[in-house]
């Protein structure tokens, strides 16, 4: 299935917002390990999620060093977070992400 760069773009913005909403991945170290896409492209992807109105923030961790924490989605704008899940295994198939 051949699947266009702005529709593989889009899944992969939204997958990484659902993972981080779940508590799947919430850190771009966890993003990397669970998907497999490289460091950049998982810094560059939780960058983009303003694009979609997503909101999506950087909590730091007491104490802690290095950006040090995690990731916490505040407000999702237009997008439907269940239409996610229900999809969930399409996305996944589409990006070749376990």
């Amino acid at each position: 299935m051949t699947v266009s760069k702005t529709k593989s773009s889009f899944y992969r913005r939204l997958y990484v917002a659902w993972m981080i909403d779940s508590g799947t991945a919430t850190s771009v170290p966890a993003l990397v390990e669970a998907t497999g896409m490289p460091r950049r492209t998982a810094q560059d992807t939780l960058a983009a999620l303003a694009d979609l109105d997503i909101d999506c923030r950087f909590t730091q961790d007491d104490g802690e060093r290095h950006n040090a924490g995690q990731y916490q989605i505040h407000n999702w704008g237009a997008i439907d977070r269940l239409w996610i899940e229900r999809n969930l295994a399409l996305i996944k198939s589409v990006l070749g992400y376990p």
